[in-house]
């Protein structure tokens, strides 16, 4: 069963059916209900007319035996106040549900009652109804019941209308109309019902399958794309976009954002790693011939050549290793740091280097990976420094501001955003031993993003480049 509905379209098939076919029989409950209710009001109106008019041939004074009742051959009765049956239908062989059994009238010398006084209609009597001779009641009382008339036995609905004859004896007449119409209109109701609802339900299952399909053919050639490119791993595929402008539309494009997203996070992770593999080369390979030519001859070992080799294969490995943490989405600690003070702190000892910090400042953060920020600001100034650097802190409304300037060259406005991207280095610092490996300003940058603040270059108002990294107050 599972299996069978394990597909949106056998489920979208299922609920609709089930909708209609509630919403259907509900319907036809109403309906048929409603029909049976008309036919019976309509059974008992036309009771109480034959009722009210063998009544108003009693109210003139008309004999018992020229009384109309044999009208349509339905069945009816008149009782007198004492129960007894004194006129009934010439063919009628057994009656029910008008509280007087007796079917033939006797006479009235015989003192015999047509009924026992327990199964007398009574409501002519309990009616409360006053009348005068000659005038029929206005309340009718009305009933279900049967009778056999010339051997045919049916349902009819029974109306009881008393009237007061004009020798002041009080007479109630039962007629009763045929409820075979309403039975035979109400089981054709329903027999429609049971061979055409099936048929309707099946046409909306039908037609929601053919619905479903159709509206689920793009999810279908969107889940085939995505396979194949699962399987090619070519990220640079994308799924059909339908031209619906629908939720479905909706989700291929955004399948193909996320596409566009992972291919551009593929292809700057290779480039990464295809960058610190070049970068990790050369200072590997001079380490190993200084080693190697040591070892021929010790003579000429360049030992401080080999130690700043390793250093800067060190400083290499850790900025690597800290670009990896925040790309695999280190959050930074929830520390409070004084930015001031961190600035003040990386300043000191560095040749040429001013401070102008005040009250405290603080931002919430990672204290090291600041205090890296801080650093590679400090250290890419003085690189390009002619003579002097300064770092500055202040609070700016809800933001700290640490802004570094030097009174180098400055930064060409062309190449404001490509310095801050991963092993980029302008021309002017294309040297692996005095620019470094392109990291620095790339790492400053990621981890000012992912403190929820920002770092940006422009020109200093002295000539030279302003780095200005901005933070949110803690």
């Amino acid at each position: 069963m599972s299996r069978l509905f394990g597909s949106v379209r056998a489920r979208a098939t299922l609920a609709a059916t089930l909708v209609v076919a509630v919403a259907l029989v509900a319907a036809g409950t109403a309906v048929l209900l409603s029909l049976r209710s008309n036919l019976l009001g309509e059974a008992g109106t036309q009771a109480e007319r034959s009722a009210r008019e063998v009544a108003a041939e009693l109210s003139v004074g008309t004999p018992y035996g020229d009384l109309s009742l044999d009208v349509d051959d339905r069945p009816v009765q008149v009782v007198d106040e004492a129960g007894r049956l004194v006129a009934a239908s010439e063919d009628l062989e057994r009656i029910s549900g008008t509280g007087v059994a007796a079917v033939k009238p006797l006479p009235a010398a015989t003192g015999e009652r047509g009924g026992d006084d327990d199964d007398r209609g009574g409501d002519d009597d309990d009616s409360g109804e006053s009348l005068e001779p000659g005038e029929i009641g206005e309340r009718t009382t009305v009933g279900d019941g049967s009778a056999t008339i010339d051997g045919d036995t049916e349902d009819y609905r029974f109306a009881a209308v008393p009237v007061e004859t004009r020798d002041k004896s009080r007479l109630t007449v039962y007629a009763g109309a045929p409820l075979s119409a309403e039975h035979g209109a109400v089981d054709t109701a329903l027999t429609v019902m049971l061979i055409g609802f099936p048929a309707l339900l099946a046409v909306v299952a039908w037609v929601t399958w053919l619905v479903t399909r159709r509206a689920l053919r793009p999810v279908e050639g969107i889940r085939r794309e995505m396979a194949a490119i699962t399987a090619s791993e070519d990220l640079a595929r994308r799924v059909p976009v339908p031209g619906t402008h629908d939720e479905v539309a909706r989700l291929a494009s955004t399948t193909n954002e996320t596409l566009a997203a992972l291919e551009s996070s593929v292809e700057r992770q290779r480039r990464f790693v295809a960058d610190a593999s070049h970068e990790l080369r050369s200072p590997i390979a001079s380490l190993r011939t200084q080693l190697e030519v040591a070892a021929a001859h010790p003579e000429l070992l360049d030992l401080d050549g080999a130690v700043e080799d390793t250093v800067r294969l060190q400083r290499l490995a850790a900025d690597l290793l800290l670009l990896a943490r925040l790309d695999a989405g280190e959050r930074p600690a929830d520390a409070r740091v004084d930015l001031a003070a961190l600035a003040r702190a990386q300043a000191q000892g560095r040749a040429g280097v001013g401070v102008r910090a005040g009250d405290a400042v603080a931002v919430a953060g990672s204290r090291g990976q600041l205090e890296r920020v801080l650093a590679n600001l400090l250290d890419n100034a003085q690189r390009h420094a002619r003579s002097a650097v300064e770092v500055s802190v202040r609070r700016d409304g809800d933001v700290a501001v640490a802004a570094v300037a030097d009174d180098g060259e400055g930064v060409p406005a062309a190449d404001r955003e490509r310095i801050f991207e991963r092993f980029v280095r302008l021309d002017a610092a294309r040297s692996r031993d005095d620019g470094g490996a392109g990291l620095g300003l790339a790492i400053a940058r990621d981890v000012a993003v992912r403190h929820g603040g920002t770092l940006t270059v422009r020109d200093a108002p002295a000539g030279g480049a302003l780095f200005e990294l901005r933070l949110p107050v803690a």
